[in-house]
């Protein structure tokens, strides 16, 4: 039963610590509207994803305004459009604008699916799915995009990772006049989660229902407000019991909205998704989690060790709140999202060397980077390749979103609007894998992945 205390303190989360739904996120399956014809199945998604998610924002709005939680995104999760493109041949980018012109007319931010699954090899539709990204991400707002290049099951697939390395600086290329966005709308995966809401890695994965509403949920700044409170000599296993304290607290907001929302639609509950999700804004900042807990700065020495028991604390705080904890859930660590990270990055003090370092043990991967504009496709490519490494050995999410800052002298910054922030050009290592990159083929799955 809800006393006085637990309201007056859920309203100082919400008003003074940043507290928030980060986004509500419906996943529609599109298995259905595949066809010969590229023509007849992109009506077909046009009327499918407008029909079941014409209520999605106003539903949103409505649990705003009754609980007074802010929603912060309404957002829409396809089925991998690669599976559709391999059905109907045609131009890809045909979907890109259906499921623009669907998002646009329902009123969401940003739809996630225009994606593949090419792990184990390119199937039809894969290959010219991937190729078409730098064209598709050009002519639209709203589309989010996402590849699959390894699982700890079936090794690396290195021709996809070559390829990506391309296609993120043709991307960069094609949207240089805007910031290079087009390159934050897409993500390069080793492990990708099917029931993921966060973009830009969001996609229905084939085994989901027909439709279902996922629900990511943040809070740095609570966690933060919550370790200030502590002595600065409190052992680090009490530091760790708060964190899991605060993230049940916060999965519990989490559950009441989901499963509210999905009762007004109409569709099943999905998963929610605990992720320490940052903003630019101040008092939203994972770093500022980390330098709570005793670093001197995140990015020095320590911050791997801080940041693996705060996203494991994250995560059973989470798991004891909700049996539907899914998606990713831990720590996000996005340099232009994140205001600690900006200035320890601006600093010099955060390096990519370091982020590398820091993704083996958190959430997701190197994320939100901007790279100097001569950063080669081969370096983009070894990044891609590292991160996937770790995350195949670790049996974990691992992901890459770089931006190459196409044009942008060096000393200057990309600057996006929004959640997705602004940051400074991080130095590269230039030294080139061109062999490495060139040779192809598939890295095989590790031992660890035999567990049959």
């Amino acid at each position: 039963m809800l006393n006085m205390n637990d309201i007056m303190e859920t309203i100082t989360m919400i008003q003074e610590e940043n507290l928030d739904i980060r986004t509500i996120t419906m996943g529609i399956s599109l298995l259905d509207c595949a066809d010969s014809d590229i023509q007849c199945s992109c009506q077909k998604i046009y009327d499918k994803i407008t029909r079941y998610a014409k209520n999605l924002v106003k539903t949103g709005e409505d649990i705003e305004k009754k609980y007074g939680i802010p929603i912060v995104n309404k957002r829409i999760s396809v089925t991998p459009i690669a599976m559709l493109a391999g059905a109907s041949g045609g131009d890809p980018v045909q979907y890109a604008k259906t499921l623009d012109r669907a998002a646009k007319d329902v009123g969401v931010n940003f739809i996630g699916g225009y994606s593949a699954l090419v792990h184990k090899g390119f199937s039809p539709g894969d290959l010219e799915l991937i190729q078409s990204i730098p064209e598709a991400l050009s002519q639209t707002d709203f589309v989010c995009s996402s590849i699959n290049v390894g699982t700890t099951k079936s090794g690396i697939n290195m021709d996809a990772v070559k390829l990506m390395g391309q296609i993120i600086r043709e991307t960069a290329e094609k949207t240089r006049d805007a910031q290079c966005i087009g390159a934050a709308k897409l993500v390069v995966f080793c492990n990708a989660p099917e029931d993921n809401p966060f973009m830009a890695g969001a996609f229905h994965g084939p085994g989901e229902p027909d439709c279902v509403l996922n629900v990511g949920v943040s809070g740095p700044g609570v966690v933060r407000a919550a370790l200030s409170k502590m002595p600065k000599d409190a052992p680090l296993d009490q530091v760790a019991d708060t964190i899991k304290k605060t993230a049940f607290k916060i999965t519990r907001m989490g559950q009441l909205v989901g499963l509210e929302a999905s009762q007004i639609l109409g569709i099943p509950f999905g998963i929610i998704d605990l992720s320490l999700a940052p903003t630019p804004a101040m008092g939203d900042s994972v770093a500022h989690i980390l330098e709570e807990i005793g670093l001197e700065a995140c990015g020095g020495w320590g911050t791997t060790a801080a940041l693996a028991m705060l996203n494991d604390a994250v995560k059973k705080g989470g798991v004891m709140a909700s049996s539907n904890v899914g998606g990713l859930s831990g720590a996000f660590i996005p340099v232009t999202e994140d205001a600690g990270m900006i200035d320890v990055a601006r600093r010099g003090i955060l390096t990519i060397e370091k982020l590398e370092a820091m993704t083996a043990v958190c959430s997701v991967g190197l994320d939100m980077i901007v790279l100097p504009g001569d950063t080669t496709a081969e370096i983009i490519s070894a990044i891609i390749a590292d991160e996937a490494a770790i995350g195949m050995v670790n049996s974990k999410t691992t992901a890459v979103r770089v931006i190459p800052a196409i044009g942008v002298p060096e000393g200057q910054e990309l600057n996006f609007g929004g959640l997705l922030g602004s940051g400074p050009i991080m130095k590269v290592n230039p030294s080139s894998p061109h062999t490495l990159i060139h040779r192809g083929g598939r890295i095989p799955a590790p031992l660890q992945s035999l567990k049959n």
